[in-house]
């Protein structure tokens, strides 16, 4: 492999000549070989680099021109495009486990952005530091990359998701609405409901999730961009801030703006916190949900079924033609993914110290890991399985009237104490409950007729 010589404050380095990180890149790139290529810092964090260090530049050269010369603007411009689509994805190869500021990746970007526009200019014309991360410093950059990396994630990514499956439960509602079967507490019978009902409990949790979710983007829509080191904006001309934010929203379409306190922005991560609380919310919902689809579809001759659901592949490598509710236990999964990260993102916001939160590569991380998750895991439950659902309705009716909670309608009729008389003759004896209830003498067996209608309990 052919090498260049590069150089930063500690000296000099050897770095690959076909890449375009730099010295400081370089460094980590050696000092912390800690899940190399396995747990590289996420692209979205590389693609909300690339858009603020463009904002930044623009930023720059509205307010002091004489140092970010239109010229400089342009390729920098130009480069962050690059940065933003993906192009340039193979010079950032460093992990997360690196320093808590991430002052590595900043650098990396800076170094990136740098030598590809010098490359651009035929010349020596951007510097890492004084240029790329001009009016900035790591520690604004990178809280700023993690807020605009988990907006776009979860506007962009999850909330699509969860609108498409809660869509496919408006649709199964209409189309189950006359379906009454038995309803269930504490896993045992319980009085009817309607199916149409039961899935309108999915899809109410789903649209109370995603309003949970918008709530949190817009705290995440702060921005701490313009603290530079330690909150005082210190090297960061006056309105900076403020036009750097702007130009991140126009960039992303997004409503973004200044943080109005940037000591909060660089050392406080509560905003990422409640956002993922969000995540973990929509994460035990879907929880609740795969549960109960794969309960309901359990069988197929000795379980509940009374739904049926789309048979995707084989079930088992010894049981002929198994079928199994793959895409229920794909959700489960990475359910338990997202609240073991709630756990460490929690952990990694608590450790805010004095001017700076230095856990934050672990944080987004695990952040970024629960909305991708998330947003493919619904995307694939709702296209292989939820679309496809369908009642069961001869099981839910034989279910239904054999359920011994149907005996609640002869409350009004009988009371408490001797309709449950009833359903324990009925359970005992192993008959109906209209035959419990007439040879206990409680009811005619024409009255019972009269006042038993389950499909009017719902």
């Amino acid at each position: 492999m052919d090498y260049r010589i590069e150089h930063d404050s500690m000296g000099e380095v050897r770095v690959p000549n076909d890449k375009y990180w730099g010295a400081q890149t370089e460094r980590s790139h050696e000092n912390f070989p800690i899940g190399v290529g396995i747990e590289t810092m996420p692209r979205e964090i590389t693609h909300a680099l690339g858009i603020l260090k463009k904002a930044a530049a623009m930023a720059n050269y509205e307010i002091k021109p004489e140092k970010m010369t239109k010229e400089k603007r342009d390729i920098i411009m130009k480069v962050c495009d690059e940065v933003i689509s993906g192009n340039l994805n193979e010079h950032f190869p460093l992990v997360v486990w690196q320093t808590g500021s991430g002052t590595q990746s900043n650098m990396n970007t800076n170094e990136v952005i740098a030598n590809r526009g010098n490359e651009i200019a035929g010349k020596v014309l951007l510097h890492p530091n004084d240029d790329i991360n001009m009016s900035q410093s790591s520690n604004d950059t990178f809280p700023t990359a993690m807020h605009i990396s988990a907006v776009l994630a979860l506007e962009d990514r999850v909330i699509p998701a969860v609108e498409e499956l809660i869509n496919t439960f408006i649709r199964l509602e209409a189309e189950n609405e006359g379906i009454v079967k038995s309803g269930r507490t504490h896993l045992q019978d319980a009085t009817p409901i309607k199916f149409s009902q039961e899935i309108s409990g999915w899809r109410a949790s789903l649209e109370k999730d995603k309003k949970m979710i918008l709530a949190a983007c817009n705290e995440l829509k702060e921005l701490a961009l313009g603290g530079t080191a330690v909150g005082t904006g210190l090297n960061a001309p006056k309105g900076f801030a403020e036009k750097a934010a702007e130009n991140v929203g126009k960039l992303t379409g997004k409503d973004f703006r200044s943080s109005p306190n940037k000591f909060h922005s660089l050392t406080s991560k509560d905003e990422i916190v409640f956002a993922h609380g969000a995540l973990k919310a929509l994460a035990a919902d879907m929880m609740k949900i795969a549960n109960d689809v794969r309960w309901l579809a359990s069988g197929p001759r000795d379980g509940l079924g009374e739904i049926f659901i789309p048979e995707n592949e084989p079930g088992s490598s010894i049981m002929p033609g198994k079928v199994n509710p793959t895409q229920c236990e794909q959700v489960t999964m990475v359910a338990v993914q997202v609240m073991g990260n709630d756990v460490t993102v929690g952990m990694a916001a608590s450790q805010g110290n004095f001017e700076l939160n230095v856990f934050m590569p672990v944080c987004a991380y695990n952040f970024l890991q629960s909305a991708r998750l998330l947003s493919e895991s619904i995307s694939s439950f709702n296209k292989n399985c939820a679309i496809g659902i369908k009642a069961n309705k001869e099981k839910m009716h034989h279910n239904l009237y054999n359920s011994l909670m149907l005996v609640t309608a002869l409350n009004p009729y009988i009371g408490y104490e001797n309709a449950a008389k009833t359903a324990k003759k009925a359970f005992k004896d192993n008959i109906s409950l209209k035959e419990a209830c007439v040879e206990l003498g409680f009811l005619t067996a024409d009255k019972f007729d009269e006042v038993f209608h389950p499909e009017e309990m719902v």
